[in-house]
């Protein structure tokens, strides 16, 4: 929100879900943010850059399932720029959908865009739960693949069309083995399929071990940060689970493949003098995907 407020991009559907903090904050915080806000430019840009070379070849003809969606407003986005795929999930934890669903019912904006691109029989809406023709939240937990397949399945999730996961910070919050399990039930469920998976890297330098203590502190538990060990490790946890092609690269990398004359434009909204710092924390964070392609997309 404070990013979209500054110009880093454009998103007028975030303003419905967070507040904008009014409060002063640190000094220290606010030069973690001077950090943090480039990288989370890096991050929709590259994440939203794949999605979008998706969607372009499948003609928007599938179906994008967002794992641990939160308060994303990327349905809304790409219904804006008329790249919605034929239907559009989102699963997260039931509290959080609760929480979404009680923001769109209540923001004419959030619920139009729903009703406009809904079609057919009327639209289901309960306090975990919502689906239209276009658009489903699902309640449920990622850790548990069966159940999370048979509530997709209840919302018309149809396994023979081409399928893109999107998991953003998510995989790292669970076990090795839970997020094996689910790329291996993705894998094994879908004849085409992509996944892109955002999250930490390089964790076993001086510099992630920092990282990982001070989230410690924060009582937030990393329980698969093994795998993040390397952009090695990254790819071969996919290829392992059943992907047949897979590739990762450092946000570093990611930053310096955007378009030049828009990180120029970004880099004067706000002085950015840790620059060091910066180019440490984007080594730390990647974008993998991986591809299962019957169809030689």
């Amino acid at each position: 929100r404070f990013a979209v407020s500054v110009g880093y991009w454009k998103d007028p559907y975030i303003q419905y879900f967070v507040r904008q903090a009014n409060e002063r904050k640190a000094p220290e915080i606010n030069r973690g943010k001077s950090v943090c806000v480039p990288g989370y430019y890096a991050r929709v840009h590259g994440v939203t850059y794949l999605i979008k070379a998706f969607l372009e070849k499948t003609e928007c003809n599938c179906q994008i399932v967002n794992l641990g969606a939160g308060m994303d407003t990327l349905f809304w986005r790409l219904k804006d720029e008329n790249l919605l795929p034929r239907k559009y999930f989102e699963v997260d934890f039931p509290m959080i959908v609760a929480r979404k669903i009680h923001n769109i019912k209540s923001k004419p904006p959030l619920s139009k865009p729903i009703m406009e691109s809904h079609s057919g029989d009327s639209l289901l809406i309960d306090s975990h739960s919502l689906d239209s023709s276009r658009y489903s939240i699902v309640g449920a937990d990622l850790r548990f693949s069966s159940d999370l397949e048979e509530k997709l399945r209840k919302h018309s999730l149809d396994v023979h069309l081409p399928t893109l996961l999107v998991a953003e910070c998510v995989l790292v919050y669970m076990t090795p083995q839970q997020s094996a399990n689910l790329l291996k039930w993705a894998a094994s469920t879908f004849p085409v399929a992509m996944v892109i998976n955002y999250e930490q890297v390089n964790m076993r330098d001086r510099f992630g071990q920092i990282m990982i203590e001070n989230l410690q502190r924060r009582q937030c538990n990393l329980a698969g940060v093994e795998l993040c060990s390397s952009l090695d490790s990254q790819r071969e946890r996919l290829l392992a689970n059943g992907w047949e092609h897979a590739r990762a690269i450092d946000m570093m990398k990611v930053y310096s493949f955007l378009p030049q004359p828009d990180v120029k434009r970004i880099e004067a909204l706000e002085f950015l003098d840790e620059k060091e710092l910066f180019e440490q924390l984007m080594q730390h964070y990647c974008i993998c995907w991986a591809s299962k392609d019957s169809s030689n997309l």
